[in-house]
């Protein structure tokens, strides 16, 4: 399969900061996961793919053709920013048409199209508020919004869950994946692990500007499972779960949180550790309020990826 996104060798520095380093990659058609905790590098990389920064090394070309000041490639691509840059004062159907105006469309479909993409992102009902009154949800959506309004092959999407109540998450995970199967290239970063493993298995993993890993979700899974779980449980009977659980060889460790009636465990076998738990809630009267891992996600396979 032919890359839609070929960068070599590129490198971005600010000052004595540096952005990205030696990135060399192809990103083919369906979803791509750009992932990294904050100040990875994911926001710099992604300003070059679409022409905003300009590589100090290095060039990234889009279909065989160079990105940087080069007004033909731009209309094929959509955009989602991490960070706001509305005009307050217009409604979110004024703020779309003006943007579509700029694709050369005319009046009549700049309106069309802004109404469809606001329908998209089912923020039909406030299009003409202020945009200064919408919640943080409905500025995110919007966002989302003006990346696709204009039909663009190439969606790049900077972190564009950020902000959103779980069920608008869900939302639009299920659009980005609509989108994939009408065969659109979608490029989208995040930090956190779980919302990225519902939409796509296909992940780069960048840290401090380099790429340390791309290829299948599952394999970083595979990371993840080789240093111990930690396991955090809230329950009344704390103090009772853990001795019960004490005596079991795949335990490694065990902490309270007395305050919070909670306990976590440190296990190198999270599937026996599961099974036992389960045997105990259903052979007793044990009372569980939450069950969480506080190191099963992206920070944590990092932290492991670097240590390594």
């Amino acid at each position: 399969m032919t890359a839609v996104i070929e960068a070599t060798s590129l490198s971005r520095w600010y000052g004595n900061v540096l952005g990205i380093s030696d990135i060399s990659l192809e990103i083919q058609p369906g979803i791509t996961a750009l992932l990294g905790p904050n100040g990875a590098g994911k926001s710099t990389f992604m300003k070059i793919i679409t022409g905003q920064l300009k590589a100090n090394l290095g060039q990234v070309r889009i279909y065989g053709q160079k990105v940087w000041n080069n007004n033909q490639i731009f209309h094929r691509l959509g955009f989602c920013p991490e960070v706001d840059a509305f005009y307050e004062e217009l409604n979110g159907l004024e703020f779309l048409s003006g943007l579509l105006s700029l694709y050369g469309f005319r009046k009549a479909e700049c309106l069309k199209l802004a109404e469809q993409a606001l329908k998209i992102v089912e923020l039909q009902d406030v299009k003409l508020r202020p945009i200064r009154s919408y919640s943080r949800g409905m500025r995110q959506r919007l966002k989302v919004a003006q990346a696709l309004a204009h039909d663009p092959e190439i969606l790049i999407l900077d972190e564009p869950l950020s902000g959103l109540d779980p069920l608008s998450k869900r939302r639009l995970i299920k659009l980005i994946k609509e989108l994939r199967t009408k065969g659109k290239t979608i490029v989208v970063s995040s930090h956190i692990l779980p919302e990225v493993e519902a939409m796509t298995s296909e992940i780069i993993l960048i840290h401090h500007g380099k790429i340390l890993a791309k290829g299948d979700i599952y394999f970083i899974r595979e990371l993840l499972d080789t240093h111990p779980h930690m396991i955090k449980i809230k329950s009344p009977q704390f103090r009772e779960l853990a001795s019960w659980l004490a005596p079991e060889d795949y335990i490694l460790n065990i902490t309270f949180e007395s305050e919070s009636q909670a306990v976590i465990f440190e296990t190198h076998h999270r599937d026996r550790f599961f099974d036992r738990l389960n045997e105990l809630v259903l052979n007793s009267d044990l009372n569980l309020e939450e069950i969480t891992s506080p190191d099963d996600n992206l920070q944590a396979v990092f932290d492991y990826l670097v240590e390594k």
